[in-house]
C-alpha cells in the first residue's frame, strides 16, 4: 500500500485473484493488462497514455474482439457541460424509452434506432452503465486500416480518463462486457464464434 492507497497493481492482482483473470504483466515496453475469458470472447483490461504536447494523460480502457453481424454500432456515455449545446446543433441522442432518468443521464448514439433501443430493453446492461461515475462505451467498427483485425471483427471498447483502482467498479465493467456481448448474440448483431484476434 502506497501513500496514496493501493497501487494499480495491487488493484489489478486483487481483481484477477477475485475474478479468476489473468494478470499478465507487460514488461519494460509493454503495460500490464487483465484479461478474462466469457464464452469465445476475451475482455482485456489495460491502460495507456496519450501525450498532449505539455502532459501525458492516462486512460483506463477495456476491449473485447467480437465477429460482427450486420455492422451495427453505438456509442454511449454521461451527459456534461457541452452535451445540451450538442443536441441543439442537431447531434443524435438515442432515447431508449426504457428509463426516464437512463435517458436524462446518458448520450446513446448508433447506426440503427431499433436495435439500440433493443439492446438497452436489458435491465442488467442499464443498471451497469448506470453504476459508472464516468462512461465512454462503443463499438469501434472494421473501417480501422491499423489494427489488423478480421473484416468481420469489431471491438467493444469501454475508456475514461484516469487510472481506475477500485475493484468493484472493474468488476462490474467486466459484467458490463459479457452482458453486453450476450445481448448482442441474442439480437443477432454478433457471432459465438471466436474472433481469431489476441490484444
Amino acid at each position: 500500500m502506497g501513500l496514496f492507497g493501493p497501487s494499480r497493481e495491487e488493484i489489478w492482482r486483487q481483481l484477477s485473484q477475485e475474478t479468476g483473470a489473468e494478470l499478465i504483466e507487460g514488461g519494460f515496453w509493454k503495460s500490464d493488462k487483465v484479461q478474462a475469458r466469457h464464452g469465445s470472447w476475451t475482455v482485456t483490461l489495460d491502460t495507456y497514455t496519450v501525450s498532449t504536447g505539455h502532459s501525458h494523460v492516462t486512460y483506463t480502457r477495456l476491449r473485447a474482439p467480437f465477429v460482427s453481424r450486420g455492422g451495427f454500432s453505438f456509442t454511449i456515455y454521461r451527459k456534461g457541460l457541452f452535451s445540451e449545446l450538442g443536441k441543439r446543433l442537431g447531434m443524435q441522442d438515442i432515447e431508449t424509452g426504457q428509463s426516464a432518468t437512463f435517458d436524462e443521464d446518458f448520450i446513446v448514439k448508433g447506426t440503427d434506432e431499433a436495435r439500440v433501443r433493443s439492446l438497452f430493453t436489458n435491465p442488467e446492461i442499464r443498471r451497469l452503465i448506470a453504476e459508472q461515475p464516468a462512461i465512454h462505451l462503443t463499438i469501434k467498427d472494421k473501417d480501422r486500416p491499423f489494427d489488423g483485425f478480421p473484416e468481420e471483427v469489431d471491438e467493444l471498447v469501454f475508456h475514461v480518463q484516469g487510472v481506475i483502482k477500485d475493484v468493484a467498479r472493474l468488476r462490474n465493467l467486466f459484467d458490463l462486457f459479457a452482458e453486453m456481448l450476450d445481448e448482442l448474440c441474442r439480437m443477432g448483431c454478433a457471432a459465438l464464434e471466436d474472433p481469431g484476434v489476441s490484444l
